[in-house]
C-alpha cells in the first residue's frame, strides 16, 4: 500500500522512493547566439575623396579580393584586376613595381588580405585607384615574343622591299647567318612555350599600355639586328669558325641554364597559388649559381645575349644586350630588396645578378 506525503508548504513535492516519485527535470537553457560582427566597407576616390561606394554588413573573413568584386557590381568599368585599393591615398601607384614600402598602409592591398586582419575598426575606409585598362600577362609574352621571331624570318628570307629586288629571296653566303637565325628562332620559341608550360604569374594583368611600350622595344630591336645580320654586305665575325664555336657553346650553356632557373622556380609555387619561398640550389647543376646571385635566371639571360653578341660580331646586338642588361639589373635589384625584406634568413652571400658585383 503507498502512502501520500503531504507537500511542504511553498515547496515542491519531495521526492519519495515510497511513491516512485521523480525530482522535476529543470528547464534547459538555451545557449545565447554570439552576435556576428560584420564590418562596413567605405570606398573612396583616392584623389578627390568622393565616396565611390559604401558595402554593408561585409564579413569579417571577406578578403581584399571579395572586397574587389563587390565594388565592380556597384561600378562595372571598374572590373577587379583594374582596382588598386590601399589604406593610404597618399602614396603613389607604382604599376608592377615590386612594392618597397615596409607599412601596409603604403601599398595596394593583395588580393588575399583579410579584412578582419587590416589595421582598421568595424568601419574600414579604402582608398582606390584606377590602374587603367588592363591585359593579361601571358598575352603580353605571346605577343612581345612571336614578333621578333616572325620579323627575323622576314630579314632571314629576305622577302622584298627589304634589299632591293636583286636580293629577293636569296640566302646568305655565310655559314653564321644561318645558325644565327637558328639560335635566334630556337630563343624566341623557348620562351613561347615557357610562357605557355612553365611559367606561374604572381600578378594576372598589366596595364594595356605596356603592351605598346614592350612591342616596340622587342620588335623594334629584333628589326635592327635582323637587317644588319642577314645584309647581302654582311661581315663574318673577325676570328672566323673558333669565335662563332665559342659563341655558340656559351648561348646555348646560357639557354639551358635559363631553362633549368624557370623550372625550378616554377617547382617553388604550386599552381593557382602566390606562395613565395626562397629558392635554393637543386641537383640540377645550373641552379648552382643560386648560391651566389637572387636572380640567376637574368644572368643566364644576358650570357646568352653575350653569346649571341660574339657570334654575329653586330653592334645592333651589343647594344640589344646592354640595354637589356640594364634593365634586368634593375628587376634583379628590386627582387632582391623584395627577399632581403620578406625573410630574415635569406642568404647574405648573394648578390642580385652579378656574383660579388652586382
Amino acid at each position: 500500500m503507498e502512502v501520500a506525503v503531504p507537500p511542504r508548504e511553498g515547496g515542491p513535492v519531495s521526492p519519495s522512493p515510497v511513491l516512485g516519485l521523480w525530482p522535476p527535470v529543470a528547464p534547459s537553457k538555451r545557449p545565447k547566439k554570439s552576435a556576428v560582427l560584420f564590418f562596413e566597407v567605405e570606398i573612396l576616390d583616392a584623389r578627390t575623396r568622393d565616396k565611390l561606394c559604401f558595402l554593408d554588413k561585409v564579413e569579417p573573413q571577406a578578403t581584399v579580393a571579395d572586397i574587389k568584386n563587390l565594388f565592380s557590381k556597384a561600378h562595372p568599368q571598374w572590373y577587379p584586376a583594374r582596382q588598386s585599393l590601399r589604406l593610404d591615398p597618399s602614396v603613389p601607384q607604382l604599376p608592377q613595381v615590386p612594392q618597397v614600402s615596409l607599412s601596409p598602409e603604403g601599398r595596394s592591398l593583395k588580393d588575399e588580405d583579410v579584412l578582419q586582419s587590416l589595421p582598421v575598426g568595424t568601419t574600414a575606409t579604402l582608398y582606390f585607384r584606377d590602374l587603367g585598362a588592363q591585359i593579361s600577362w601571358v598575352t603580353v609574352f605571346l605577343t612581345e615574343y612571336a614578333g621578333p621571331l616572325l620579323i627575323y624570318l622576314l630579314f632571314y628570307f629576305r622577302v622584298p622591299f627589304l634589299y632591293g629586288p636583286r636580293y629577293d629571296f636569296t640566302a646568305s653566303r655565310h655559314r653564321v647567318v644561318h645558325l644565327a637565325c637558328c639560335c635566334h628562332s630556337f630563343h624566341y620559341v623557348k620562351r613561347l612555350l615557357e610562357t605557355l608550360f612553365v611559367h606561374r604569374f604572381s600578378h594576372g594583368t598589366m596595364p594595356l599600355r605596356n603592351i605598346f611600350k614592350n612591342c616596340t622595344y622587342y620588335w623594334g630591336f629584333a628589326a635592327w639586328m635582323a637587317y644588319y645580320i642577314n645584309h647581302p654586305l654582311y661581315t663574318p665575325p673577325a676570328y672566323g669558325d673558333e669565335q662563332v664555336k665559342l659563341a655558340l657553346a656559351v648561348f646555348l650553356f646560357c639557354q639551358l641554364g635559363n631553362f633549368s632557373i624557370h623550372v625550378a622556380l616554377r617547382n617553388l609555387r604550386p599552381a593557382g597559388s602566390k606562395t613565395r619561398k626562397i629558392p635554393y640550389p637543386t641537383r640540377n647543376p645550373f641552379t648552382w649559381l643560386f648560391l651566389l646571385v637572387s636572380c640567376p635566371n637574368y644572368t643566364y639571360e644576358v650570357g646568352s645575349w653575350i653569346g649571341f653578341t660574339i657570334m654575329t660580331q653586330c653592334l645592333p646586338v651589343a647594344l640589344f644586350s646592354l640595354v637589356g642588361f640594364v634593365q634586368m639589373a634593375i628587376w634583379a635589384q628590386g627582387k632582391h630588396r623584395s627577399y632581403l625584406r620578406e625573410f630574415r634568413d635569406y642568404p647574405p652571400l648573394r648578390s642580385p645578378i652579378i656574383p660579388f658585383l652586382l
